[in-house]
């Protein structure tokens, strides 16, 4: 009879425990199935600022404009560029040059006048990866034929320049400077400068003009390239006033108040008199 005991002790035991083991794997197996039917966090990179492109990877780009509709790598020149497709990049020319060499290219017709937009590049070498992830560093809009300095809002929906008198404005014999916002402490991120983690960078919109920029400057004057970048106002005050002439925002209601520069009056030539 103790036998007995002793078989039903020792089978009812054996139930616990496979029971136990049956348990375990099944909230193993659901667990295992969970983890391979929710998809895995993604994190998403921002825009430093208003402009929605400044620091943006190069996949969330292409997945916001598409494909781009050219590929184009600058020569050692000043802005002398080769174009290529968008295919004979990705299959070939990609490969023969260091990743952020390729600007991603997209042009487009308002108003009648081609406006081609251009994104430069920086990689993340922190990463330590073969291709490592780049992020949108400038966005140069070039226009053509060029476009008073007024028309460019109405052309570029991206480009909100700040209307306030005081906001920071600069210019030189080439382009006219206008820093807008607060700055944005991601922002270094995307600025090669050595000091970069010492100043502050802000949003800024810089107009270039290829026959220069007249001494009466003006709402009509023409611009053809627009460049959206970050830029620090204590690195133009303190490293580059020498370059950067401050003035009043042009694109405030003051700047159109403004009376119209006249110009320096001519002295004639004075005529010696003869005696007959």
């Amino acid at each position: 009879m103790v036998r007995v005991n002793l078989d039903v002790t020792f089978l009812d035991q054996c139930c616990k425990n496979s029971l136990s083991q049956l348990r375990f794997l099944t909230i193993a197996i659901f667990l295992c199935v969970g983890s391979i039917g929710i998809p895995p966090a993604v994190s998403f990179a921002t825009p430093y600022f208003d402009d929605g492109f400044l620091g943006l990877t190069q996949d969330e780009l292409r997945t916001q404009l598409g494909v781009p509709m050219a590929v184009r790598s600058r020569k050692a020149a000043l802005r002398v560029f080769s174009y290529y497709t968008f295919q004979d990049w990705k299959k070939y020319f990609k490969n023969l040059v260091s990743p952020e060499n390729g600007e991603d290219v997209y042009t487009y017709t308002r108003n009648g006048i081609q406006v081609r937009y251009v994104f430069t590049y920086i990689p993340d070498l922190t990463e330590g990866k073969n291709d490592p992830t780049l992020y949108v560093q400038r966005c140069e809009i070039e226009f053509s034929p060029a476009v008073s300095l007024e028309s460019i809002q109405s052309l570029v929906p991206e480009f909100l320049p700040p209307h306030q008198e005081s906001a920071p404005a600069f210019r030189s014999n080439l382009w006219v400077l206008v820093l807008k916002g607060p700055p944005s402490p991601e922002a270094s991120f995307i600025v090669k400068e050595r000091v970069r983690e010492q100043l502050s960078w802000s949003l800024a919109y810089q107009m270039f003009a290829i026959n220069g920029i007249p001494k009466d400057l003006s709402v009509t004057t023409p611009i053809d390239r627009l460049e959206i970048t970050t830029q620090s106002l204590q690195f133009v005050e303190r490293q580059q006033r020498l370059t950067h002439e401050p003035i009043l925002n042009p694109f405030s209601p003051e700047f159109r108040q403004q009376p119209p520069v006249q110009p320096p009056a001519v002295k004639s030539i004075p005529r010696p008199q003869y005696e007959d």
